[in-house]
């Protein structure tokens, strides 16, 4: 058989050339089949929580707007606030009302300490919008030079095998280096999107924690108002 049609006769769709790997091939390819599979689920659930708190805060906004007492907006949401604007609205309103004296006034340095429950609330609903992307930074980063590792692996035993053989066909060298290939291109695969998404999504949830520290300002500008008018 022609060195060409040997080579023709051969599998090299990506399983077979999976199957024909070395094991340390197979297993920086399955560490990197199970990183882009990580990553796709942490991107669709991110997209998920995000459509979340944007409908969140939105229908938070219209309730804070509406004119009804704070006090009742408040003492409606109850001890556990569902939302991260209620949540932070939740954090500065106990603060106001622990601020007071029994006669009504407000102890001084109340303003302050209420700026700095809703940041600290502001904060913790920041690392729960956060989480998770720090693993799409870190695909995104070194899954390229995993498969690289698993690329240059897989030409060293594919030489070696030539070596063995002293054989330079096509038959002989093709199948190696297309099994060394196979793992920068998985590689790849799992990087791109994972940059992708990670730019994309980290821009949307700065936003979204821009709308809550807007929100903190205007409900403090709100409340030393309203002491002022006291």
């Amino acid at each position: 058989m022609e060195p060409i049609q040997a080579a023709e006769a051969l599998d090299f769709s990506a399983v077979a050339l999976f199957l024909r790997s070395s094991l340390t091939v197979q297993v920086v390819m399955i560490m990197l089949i199970a990183a882009s599979f990580w990553a796709w689920a942490i991107i669709v659930q991110k997209f998920m929580v995000f459509a979340q708190a944007r409908k969140e805060s939105s229908r938070f906004d219209r309730s804070f707007w509406s004119g009804e007492p704070l006090d009742d907006l408040y003492d409606r949401l109850g001890d556990r606030p569902k939302g991260a604007s209620e949540r932070i609205f939740a954090a500065g309103m106990t603060e106001w009302r622990r601020s007071h004296r029994d006669d009504g006034r407000l102890i001084p340095g109340g303003i302050s300490r209420i700026d700095r429950a809703m940041n600290v609330a502001i904060q913790r609903e920041e690392g729960r919008l956060f989480r998770g992307l720090s693993f799409l930074a870190t695909v995104g980063s070194t899954a390229p030079f995993i498969g690289l590792f698993g690329t240059v692996w897989g030409i060293k035993t594919a030489f070696e095998g030539i070596a063995l053989s002293q054989d330079t066909s096509l038959a002989v060298v093709a199948p190696g280096i297309a099994e060394a290939l196979l793992a920068t291109a998985l590689g790849l695969v799992a990087a791109i999107p994972a940059v992708v998404f990670y730019n994309k999504l980290s821009g949307d949830a700065e936003r979204i924690v821009g709308g809550w520290e807007a929100f903190s300002d205007e409900f403090s500008t709100l409340l030393s108002r309203q002491m002022d008018e006291a």
